[in-house]
């Protein structure tokens, strides 16, 4: 008899510069890295994906210059269609160093309602100050 042995695997990391008690809404400043498969890793927030280039993407533009108003409808535009998914993934998928990195960096930047990350530390630290 196979003794099955259960695979264990982290699958998902967060990213913030917020720090874990400084609020109880730290979390609306998260980027998450998620695990993908074949060892490689999406950097996500709010269902956008990072791309190499550091921009932010809700996934591959299909058909160009209006994307998502149909489906392709023969094998050529189903082939573009491909070209186009894969192109993209290639672009929005990394090895996890990369991804951390990518992850930190996007960290650093982001925005609640206008209001930055460093924007938010300092408004904590007036309110604690005030206490």
């Amino acid at each position: 008899m196979t003794v099955l042995e259960p695979r264990v695997q982290a699958t998902r990391y967060t990213v913030n510069c917020m720090p874990e008690d400084s609020s109880p809404d730290a979390h609306v400043f998260e980027i998450a890295v998620e695990y993908r498969g074949r060892d490689l890793w999406a950097v996500t927030r709010h269902h956008q994906s990072l791309g190499a280039d550091g921009q932010w993407s809700w996934g591959p533009e299909w058909p160009p210059g209006k994307p998502g108003s149909r489906e392709p409808e023969n094998d050529t535009e189903w082939d573009a269609y491909h070209a186009a998914r894969d192109e993209w993934t290639a672009n929005h998928r990394h090895d996890l160093d990369t991804a951390l990195k990518l992850a930190q960096e996007a960290a650093r930047h982001v925005t609640v309602n206008g209001l930055t990350v460093q924007a938010a530390l300092d408004r904590i630290a007036q309110i604690r100050a005030a206490e």
